[in-house]
């Protein structure tokens, strides 16, 4: 009887479900890796500059990001800027996300996958933004910052590429 226990619960045991939510894994290639991309925004406008962490915390059912970048308006001091939060929500079967900065502000939206490319989907005023981590290789996205709608960009505000730091 011992034996059959331990040959069901080894078959069993592949199958449960322990550790990281699976329906988080589309961020698992961007897990425990820091992530960099410097650029500017449309026309020349003003610099960007950002380091960002990811990992998964309490027991894989969310995420944690924290963001380095221009933490003043002159753009001259660099440190710690967004503390971020990515988890699936069961009721509504979305990931959504919320990013906190160092001015005060708290952006939330949600998440999905176009293939191996990462897209957030938020409103900011009138508009609803993209942003996107289209997929080149395991350590290399494109970034975009715009309006994106079925699949087609109306305008980009921001284009540039994030690499994995080693």
């Amino acid at each position: 009887m011992k034996l059959i226990k331990i040959i069901v619960l080894s078959l069993l045991f592949p199958m449960l479900n322990f550790g990281q939510n699976q329906d988080l894994a589309l961020f698992d290639n961007l897990i425990d890796k820091t992530w960099s991309a410097e650029g500017r925004w449309e026309n020349n406008g003003p610099k960007f500059k950002q380091e960002i962490k990811f990992s998964y915390d309490l027991e894989g059912s969310i995420i944690l990001v924290d963001s380095k970048g221009y933490i003043n308006k002159e753009q001259t001091k660099f440190g710690n800027r967004n503390h971020g939060i990515r988890q699936y929500d069961q009721t509504s079967k979305t990931i959504k996300f919320w990013e906190f900065d160092v001015f005060g502000n708290v952006t939330k939206g949600k998440v999905y996958a176009e293939g191996k490319n990462i897209i957030y989907q938020y409103q900011y005023g009138d508009s609803v933004i993209t942003d996107m981590w289209e997929y080149v290789d395991d350590s290399t996205y494109n970034f975009k910052v715009g309006s994106y709608h079925n699949g087609t960009w109306k305008q980009v505000y921001l284009n540039t590429v994030f690499k994995e730091q080693k």
